[in-house]
């Protein structure tokens, strides 16, 4: 168990958007968070990625993410689209986090980030800029920078256990053309397979989340209702929310 989500509740100022949320995300689970605009989706994130504290309820994290770190992969460009600095620059950084005051990347950390990029296939990209790159290619350079901070470590000691390798993805395909989003769908579930990587994905894309997950949350009305993907799919809620969401009649 990575995560054991507790009737949670979280908010601002006292006022709750997700309210009475429980759900647990195992070591390779491939967990697809749906909903409409507005649900809470946005805000059970923050709670994940430790930026929001529970109103209620509480969330439990394994040893190894109450200590480490999340990879996180937001809507927004980051770096930005005119960032100028080269891919290796840009994926290496995602070790800083764990650096401290220390100026220089270690063996363990150079070799984190050249893994990442050997999964992510952009070897061939390293001395480009970022700025120059196409869509598609920037969504996998943050993907690798998002891999090397989700597998980063503190302490030297903490080296030879087992990465969390947690990655949280707030709507990876956005702004993609269809080939591209394929592309990138197909590259998380090959991640996902390969290597063992638990992954966390915000999407509005039904489609894809029942095909690629094999559990879903959905989010309505601030409240989340946790299932097996098959199993959600089979549900009158499930039948539902996809039926509408891809605008056939239910």
């Amino acid at each position: 168990m990575l995560i054991n989500c507790q009737n949670v509740s979280l908010g601002y100022e006292g006022n709750a958007v997700v309210r009475d949320t429980s759900f647990i995300v195992e070591g390779s689970d491939y967990l697809w968070i749906v909903g409409e605009n507005g649900s809470g989706k946005t805000t059970l994130i923050k709670g994940l990625l430790k930026l929001l504290n529970p109103l209620a309820g509480k969330i439990v994290f394994c040893d190894e993410l109450a200590k480490g770190r999340i990879g996180y992969l937001s809507q927004q460009s980051m770096p930005s689209k005119d960032f100028p600095a080269a891919v290796r620059e840009v994926v290496f950084s995602g070790n800083l986090g764990g650096m401290g005051l220390r100026p220089f990347y270690s063996p363990k950390e150079r070799q984190l980030a050249y893994e990442a990029i050997e999964q992510l296939g952009i070897k061939h990209l390293l001395k480009k800029s970022y700025s120059e790159l196409s869509g598609g290619q920037q969504r996998r350079v943050r993907l690798a920078r998002a891999m090397v901070s989700a597998r980063a470590e503190k302490t030297a000691e903490k080296e030879n256990q087992a990465s969390n390798r947690l990655l949280v993805l707030d709507e990876p395909a956005a702004g993609l053309d269809p080939i591209v989003t394929v592309e990138v769908y197909e590259l998380l579930k090959t991640l996902n397979q390969q290597t063992g990587i638990t992954i966390i994905m915000v999407s509005h894309d039904t489609q894809a989340a029942a095909q690629y997950s094999n559990r879903i949350l959905h989010m309505e009305s601030g409240q989340g209702f946790f299932s097996d993907t098959a199993a959600y799919l089979e549900s009158d809620r499930g039948k539902k929310f996809f039926g509408s969401a891809k605008g056939e009649k239910v």
